[in-house]
């Protein structure tokens, strides 16, 4: 099985294919093609027709986007535990990670995921208004499964996949939050695959000078 990413400092939707199969000990070979580079656009036609990383290629089997990857990979190979095992808090997951695959498009826009870097910026009264929203689903769902583990539905799911990248930027960014929701964010943090894609970040020395947004603390 193979997962064609782009960098780790900036690529949220890679991290969140990624993270799928080191979140659950997939076993996969790992191809990253640097964004926005020639490498980029010569090759990444041979993976996908979209053009667009994450790429799965298992077998004879090709699967692009994020989510779709997460579907694919607990479908054929967890037996449905990616997602939470009652009825109702599989609703809620799907229904929140949905929610971020296809909204929050001002807090993406003004905060793209930089894991190197530690900045201050003022997101907009939009942006705001997502985090907002973010917050209350983290907090909601930390609070109603806080004695059954420490992630959104106690377990670890595709949920909290979904949302690790906005757990880095508001890392990235200071942003405030919750008690619950900072709590959740030091959880991600804290992941071993997401400390090993942090680390393999930090050694990169590609430069997006549009994704590099905010002042330097």
């Amino acid at each position: 099985m193979e997962l064609i990413i782009g960098n780790k400092n900036y690529s949220s939707w890679s991290l969140r294919g990624w993270l799928m199969l080191k979140g659950f000990d997939i076993p996969f070979t790992e191809i990253k093609l640097p964004l926005r580079t020639d490498i980029f656009n010569q090759q990444i036609g041979q993976y996908t027709a979209a053009r667009k990383v994450p790429a799965l290629i298992d077998g004879d089997i090709r699967v692009w986007d994020s989510l779709s990857i997460c579907e694919y990979i607990n479908e054929t190979y967890l037996d449905g535990k990616g997602w939470p095992l009652s009825a109702s808090d599989r609703a809620l997951a799907r229904s929140i990670s949905c929610e971020m695959h296809s909204g929050f498009f001002n807090l993406r826009a003004e905060m793209p995921m930089n894991c190197r870097a530690k900045r201050n910026m003022q997101p907009s009264d939009l942006a705001l208004e997502e985090i907002k929203r973010i917050d209350n689903i983290w907090a909601t769902c930390r609070e109603k499964s806080s004695t059954q583990g420490e992630w959104l539905f106690g377990d670890f799911s595709i949920a909290d996949i979904m949302y690790a990248p906005v757990a880095l930027r508001f890392a990235t960014y200071q942003t405030k939050l919750s008690d619950l929701s900072s709590d959740y964010v030091t959880s991600v943090l804290n992941h071993p695959a997401v400390i090993e894609w942090t680390d393999e970040a930090m050694g990169e020395e590609e430069i997006i000078q549009a994704e590099e947004v905010g002042t330097p603390v």
